[in-house]
């Protein structure tokens, strides 16, 4: 079965946005939509006057957190940085949801589902999104429907953070994990942060994951699209 290519973009801010567009225009040549993780705090700006503009042409917008600040709970979570929903109950996640849609409809923003900063979701925040109305929820090893309850199994592809890797070894082991993954069929997903694109081989070697993907019969699709295709056989 040919797989499906989800292509994800986190980080986006004034000082990173040339190299956004850049981005964006490089996926444009190979017919590849985008899926931009957009906060909800962004506020009016060139950043979300750029990604409504991606969203008329065709790309996803998934909310990615409200303001990405320690979570509001009395509890330690010890997770390096801490990720915003990564281990809130129920009643916390809601509230942040709510300043969240708040703050997308003072931007006049529509999104497509939720990926939560550092792809980590606390229980309690499927159970608040669902409550939304979310549809989709993508972490970090799934993608997971949240009306029907179906969970496709598949990890993001993606550089992280500093680690005991060289560069090189990093960026061949995201093209070889996107060239395994294209193969198997199902979803292909690479995600890349907006700051990893200032240096040259990195952004290189994820445009090259993407190359690949496509070379091994992988088409260009969106978050977005998985929860219309869903709600498409369900109705």
């Amino acid at each position: 079965m040919d797989a499906r290519l989800l292509v994800s973009l986190s980080g986006v801010t004034t000082r990173t946005l040339h190299r956004c567009a850049d981005l964006a225009a490089e996926l444009d040549r190979r017919r590849v939509p985008l899926s931009v993780l957009y906060a909800a705090r962004t506020g009016e700006g060139p950043v979300t006057e750029w990604v409504r503009t991606r969203r008329t042409q065709g790309d996803s917008v998934l909310l990615h957190g409200y303001d990405h600040q320690v979570p509001p709970t009395h509890r330690a979570v010890y997770l390096g940085k801490r990720a915003e929903f990564a281990a809130l109950p129920a009643h916390e996640a809601r509230l942040r949801l709510i300043a969240a849609k708040a703050a997308l409809d003072g931007n006049g923003m529509a999104v497509d589902g939720f990926a939560p900063p550092r792809w980590i979701a606390s229980e309690g925040t499927l159970l608040a999104l669902r409550e939304h109305g979310f549809r989709l929820c993508a972490d970090l090893a799934s993608v997971r429907d949240l009306v029907s309850g179906e969970v496709r199994r598949a990890r993001v592809q993606e550089f992280g953070g500093p680690s005991h890797r060289t560069e090189t070894v990093r960026c061949f082991a995201l093209v070889l994990a996107a060239a395994r993954a294209a193969r198997r069929g199902g979803l292909v997903r690479l995600g890349i942060d907006a700051a990893d694109l200032a240096r040259p081989g990195l952004r290189q070697a994820f445009l090259d994951a993407v190359d690949v993907s496509l070379e091994n019969r992988a088409f260009g699709a969106t978050y977005g699209s998985l929860s219309r295709t869903r709600a498409k056989l369900s109705g």
